[in-house]
């Protein structure tokens, strides 16, 4: 995912629904996500489908390696004989 712009990526809900079919293009074309604002506070996040799976493989693979080590600090390990 490229950078944040913050100039260009930061919309109001408003301007976002009358250039969605263009910001939307824009997204798969720059691959960068859009900042959706509603009163002026931050309201939602639109990115690519592949940076969101992107995204997800890496939430996954982060958790499985935190869980590990927390299994390596609690003993919950099986040795190599044990395994075969």
């Amino acid at each position: 995912m490229n950078e944040l712009q913050v100039a260009e990526d930061i919309l109001p809900l408003g301007h976002f629904k009358t250039h969605a079919s263009a910001l939307l293009k824009g997204i798969k074309i720059n691959n960068r996500p859009i900042v959706i604002t509603q009163n002026g506070k931050p309201a939602a996040v639109v990115l690519s489908p592949a940076e969101f799976d992107r995204l997800n493989e890496q939430a996954r693979f982060s958790l499985a390696v935190r869980q590990g080590l927390v299994d390596e600090q609690e003993g919950r390990l099986i040795n190599d004989e044990d395994l075969f």
